[in-house]
């Protein structure tokens, strides 16, 4: 088994014990500090992968074949749909989601993760 395949198991795993804790929980709880620590730990991991492989391959992995084109759509659908869950409760409490939503069309998931972070951060200091 390579690197990657085993990257992209650990990966897997990870999603797969989110979502058992958020089936399992009716009511999961809204960690910032969680939630902060993902971005941090994605953004690293991404910029070691950019020193290491170059920017340019993000849209080559993208382009190159149907199953690139897929995974991009993909990728655009998710950060969507999570935005038109995310942007009411950023809205309630005065976020300002253009540059939120720019951040995270830059950066997807890093950028979505710190604006949930910052989210949840606000809610609890508000409530």
């Amino acid at each position: 088994m390579s690197v990657y395949e085993i990257l992209a198991l650990a990966g897997l795993a990870a999603a797969l014990a989110g979502a058992i804790y958020i089936l399992t929980n009716k009511d999961p709880a809204e960690s910032p500090i969680l939630a902060a620590a993902l971005s941090a730990g994605f953004a690293a991991y991404t910029i070691g992968t950019i020193m290491t492989e170059g920017v340019s391959l993000v849209w080559t992995n993208h382009t190159t074949n149907m199953w690139g084109v897929q995974v991009w759509w993909d990728l655009l659908i998710s950060v969507v749909v999570a935005l038109f869950f995310v942007a009411p409760r950023a809205r309630k409490v005065g976020m300002k989601l253009p540059l939120w939503t720019f951040f995270v069309a830059a950066t997807a998931s890093i950028g979505l993760l710190a604006m949930v972070s910052r989210l949840f951060w606000l809610e609890r200091r508000a409530g």
